[in-house]
Parts: C-alpha cells; structure tokens; sequence
C-alpha cells in the first residue's frame, strides 16, 4: 500500500441530530393537548335524523325523475317498433312488386291476354294494400338530387334542359315506408363534374 493513499477523514453525521428524528418528551415539557383545542360539533338526535331524512328524500325524487325518464324513453321505442313493424314485409313485397313491373314492361300497352290482364290486376292490388300500410312512390324524376331518398349510378354533363344537382332519368323507383327511406331510388344525374 501507498504511503500518500490514506483514507480520508470525513465527520461523520450525527444520525441523531437530523430533523427526521423522534423527539424525546421529557418529563415537565408543556406540550399541546389536541383534544382541548379541537371543538367537536355534537348534533342533536332530531336534526340529525331531520338531514337524513331530507338526503333520502332528495335521492328518492332524483331515482323517480331517473325512472319516469326511463319509462318515457322505453314507451317512445316501443310506440316506433310498433309503427314500423311492417317495414321489413313491405321491404320483401317491393321486390315482387319491382318483378311484376319487369313483366308487364316486356308486354304490350295494349296486350289483353288473359296473362297481361293477370299481372295488372296483381300489380294493382299489390300497390294499393302496400299504399294502405303507409309505402309511398319518391318522386325522383327532373326533382333535385337527395342523397337521403335517393342513390346517384352515374352523371351526365350538365345542360339547359338537366340543369346540375336534378334527376335526369330513374333507373329503379325508391319508396317510402311512412317517414323513412325502404327503398333508395337509383337515378341518373346531371353533374358539372
């Protein structure tokens, strides 16, 4: 070992004289008596059952207001379920509807076959007890294009006689079933673009 290598002499810290350690009480110290100088605030049995009370009765009002509300919302879902619970069937009788208007398309305005006469008087009778359960035609044609009622295929140049945003032609007839869309027409529009 080195003779100018010594260990250096530090001070050593006192462990007692941090601030981190417990204070010795002696005895004939005056110390502090907390609970003389803590007030404790008695409540009288009754008011203390009055404040109960009145706590109770607010969350009682507040869950009424919270189940009202409730059977409200369920009733107002209920009353539109029933409402449109005939939308799905009407859905599935458009289809056979849009058949039946392929077929009497393929024939003569004039045709009186037995056939012909057939298709018509089923296309009628469809029309009208879909019309009575609330389906309604949209009236897509030369009217401005609504996405929400309506489904653009394809656009044509705009011109004077199919000014930009109208419905030149109807591809497929959209319906309404009561305030909501069943069917979306598919139409062709005129377009700047």
């Amino acid at each position: 070992m080195m003779s100018d290598e010594l260990p250096s002499e530090e001070p050593e810290e006192n462990i007692m004289d941090t601030d981190d350690s417990i204070p010795i009480i002696e005895e004939g110290m005056d110390t502090l008596d907390l609970a003389d100088s803590v007030e404790v605030e008695v409540l009288d049995p009754l008011e203390e059952a009055l404040l109960r009370a009145e706590k109770a009765e607010k969350e009682i009002a507040y869950k009424d207001a919270e189940i009202q509300n409730v059977r409200k919302r369920l009733m107002a879902e209920k009353a539109e379920l029933i409402q449109y619970s005939g939308m799905g069937i009407a859905r599935r009788m458009l289809t056979v509807l849009g058949d039946v208007d392929r077929a009497l398309d393929n024939l003569d305005k004039d045709d009186s076959s037995a056939v012909a006469q057939g298709l018509r008087l089923l296309r009628n009778k469809m029309w009208h007890e879909l019309s009575a359960d609330g389906v309604t035609a949209i009236d897509a044609k030369d009217q401005t294009f609504d996405p929400a009622k309506m489904e653009a295929i394809t656009t044509i140049p705009a011109s004077e006689a199919f000014p930009s945003g109208n419905v030149v032609d109807v591809l497929e007839s959209g319906y309404m079933y009561k305030q909501r869309v069943l069917l979306a027409a598919r139409v062709v529009v005129a377009s700047d673009e």
